[in-house]
C-alpha cells in the first residue's frame, strides 16, 4: 500500500469508464437486479431490513467479480450473481455484513442525538410530497451536512472489505482493518475520485435537466444517469481495490 499521488484517482475514474463500456448491458442488468433483490428482500417485515444490509457485502462482489471478468476479457453473464452467495463466501461475507449492521446503527444512532426528529420528519414528507424543503435552521443544516459527510467517509473506508475477504480470505476483522488503512493512506486518490465523480454526475443532471425541463422524459434521463453513475463508481471502486492491492487472482473462495 504505497502512498500514492492524488491524480490516481481520475485515473481510477477513467479506468471505471473504461470497464463499464466494455459491457454496459451486462453491467446494467447486474445493477438492476441486485436492486430488485434488495428491495424485495427490504420489504419483508421485520428482518428483511436487516438481512439487506447483511447480505450487501454479497451482492457487492458480484460487481466487483464482473470487473475482474471484463478485464480479463471474458463475457459476464447472470451467473455472476451467485459470486457472494456460494460457499463458503456467503458465511464469510455475512460475517462482514454484521460489520455493516453495527457500523450502520452506529452512525443512525449519531445521527438522531445530531438531527432533532422533527426536521427528519419534515425533510421526510417534503421530498415524498415533491414540496420545497421546510426552512431548517442553518445549525441543523450543518448537522445534516455533516452527518452526510460521515456516512459518506465510513462507506468509502469499507469498501475493500468484501473483496479483502473473498479475494485474500481475511476475517471481518483484519479485511476492515486493511480497507479502513488502505482507504486512509489513498485519501488524496480517493477525495479526487469522489470530487470528479460528483461533478460529472452533477454536470450531467444539470445538462439534461436544461435540455428536458421538467417533463417526464427529463425524469426517466436522470434516472437513468444515476444508475449510470453508480455503476461508474463501482468499476471505479474495483480499478482502487487493484491499485492497492493488486489484480485478484480468483481462484475461488475458501472459508475465513
Amino acid at each position: 500500500m504505497n502512498n500514492l499521488p492524488a491524480r490516481t484517482g481520475w485515473d481510477w475514474l477513467k479506468q471505471g469508464g473504461a470497464l463499464f463500456r466494455k459491457q454496459p448491458l451486462a453491467l446494467t442488468t447486474l445493477l438492476f437486479a441486485n436492486i430488485l433483490f434488495s428491495i424485495g428482500m427490504s420489504a419483508l417485515p421485520y428482518l428483511g431490513p436487516v438481512l439487506a444490509i447483511i447480505l450487501i457485502p454479497s451482492f457487492s462482489m458480484a460487481f466487483m467479480k464482473a470487473c475482474l471478468m471484463i478485464e480479463n476479457g471474458d463475457r459476464v453473464t447472470p451467473e455472476v450473481l451467485l459470486t457472494g452467495f456460494r460457499q463458503p463466501a456467503l458465511v464469510a461475507l455475512c460475517k462482514v455484513g454484521l460489520v455493516y449492521l453495527a457500523v450502520s446503527l452506529v452512525l443512525m444512532f449519531i445521527m438522531r442525538i445530531a438531527i432533532p426528529t422533527d426536521v427528519l420528519q419534515q425533510m421526510a414528507t417534503a421530498s415524498a410530497e415533491g414540496k420545497t424543503p421546510p426552512d431548517i435552521s442553518p445549525t441543523h443544516m450543518l448537522r445534516i451536512l455533516g452527518s452526510f459527510l460521515l456516512n459518506t467517509i465510513v462507506l468509502v473506508t469499507l469498501c475493500f472489505v468484501a473483496p479483502l475477504t473473498y479475494w485474500k480470505q481475511m476475517g471481518p476483522g483484519k479485511a476492515t482493518f486493511y480497507s479502513f488503512f488502505a482507504v486512509m493512506r489513498a485519501a488524496g486518490p480517493f477525495i479526487v475520485m469522489l470530487a470528479s465523480w460528483f461533478a460529472l454526475f452533477f454536470g450531467v443532471c444539470i445538462v439534461a435537466a436544461l435540455l428536458f425541463g421538467d417533463a417526464a422524459l427529463g425524469r426517466v434521463v436522470i434516472m437513468w444517469l444515476i444508475f449510470l453513475f453508480v455503476l461508474l463508481l463501482q468499476c471505479a471502486m474495483y480499478a482502487g481495490y487493484r491499485t492497492i492491492f493488486g489484480k485478484p487472482l480468483d481462484k475461488g473462495p475458501v472459508a475465513a
